[in-house]
């Protein structure tokens, strides 16, 4: 078995001490494993965008990995903290939706994390948070961590929906650093899109766009992008988050 790592997905920055912080604690309790940063980017309070950052790589380590994701606008309050095991990983964070890509695997087990009195009201990615990442690392089983718990916030990618005329209507899901916005539409055969009254081809790869021509190409992720070569779809065209997107039969 590989050696089991753990990952850090925040919204704190690296400007002030949080995720230095939570790293103490993780070096302190499990000094041989190594922590690695996955982004502390993540706009602040921003569930959505860090459950779709965290959809893209929680498989992609081995079997093993902890993952902790801390974007928690709710801390404090009522809300949950939990650790997961899925698909032979283990996830650990705030129950407010943000570990929702592995809580639709078939085979996922639950529990909630106890809080203690010594815990911060503020800030439970230190107190609470890593140190059940640094034990299921270092072996902790995880019934050991807390009572099961059966109904974790579970949030899904909203379909698209088919049209009267057989058109596709999606929505743009969430804008990356490049000004790429990213699409909740699948299609290796369209060859035109719909935002915001203006028809935009699909290409094959951003080589293909002529400069500054927004275009739509399937990105990494399988979903339909827009994007412009060399250039921001978001700045220079105004595309958002929520935007509907029509896709052309």
């Amino acid at each position: 078995m590989p050696t089991p790592v753990i990952t850090l997905l925040t919204d704190f920055s690296t400007a002030d001490g949080y995720v230095a912080e939570m790293k103490g604690v993780l070096v302190s309790l499990a000094p041989t494993l190594p922590v690695l940063d996955m982004s502390h980017d993540i706009p602040p309070q921003d569930i959505e965008h860090a459950r779709l950052t965290l959809a893209r790589y929680w498989r992609r380590f081995p079997h093993g990995t902890v993952h902790i994701v801390v974007v928690d606008p709710g801390v404090g309050g009522a809300r949950n903290a939990i650790a997961v095991h899925s698909d032979g990983r283990y996830l650990v964070g705030p129950d407010n939706g943000v570990l929702s890509p592995a809580l639709f695997q078939l085979d996922v087990s639950v529990v909630q994390l106890p809080f203690s009195e010594y815990a911060s009201a503020t800030f439970h990615g230190r107190d609470v948070f890593a140190p059940a990442a640094a034990a299921l690392a270092t072996g902790t089983p995880l019934a050991a961590l807390g009572e099961p718990f059966h109904d974790p916030i579970r949030l899904r990618t909203p379909q698209p929906s088919r049209q009267p005329d057989g058109s596709i209507l999606g929505v743009v899901l969430t804008i990356d650093r490049f000004g790429n916005a990213m699409t909740n539409l699948m299609s290796r055969s369209a060859h035109a899109l719909i935002v915001n009254g203006q028809h935009v081809r699909v290409v094959r790869t951003y080589a293909y766009a002529e400069p500054s021509e927004l275009v739509a190409l399937t990105g990494s992720s399988g979903f339909l992008e827009l994007a412009v070569r060399d250039g921001s779809a978001a700045a220079q065209f105004g595309v958002r988050r929520g935007e509907s997107v029509t896709l052309l039969s």
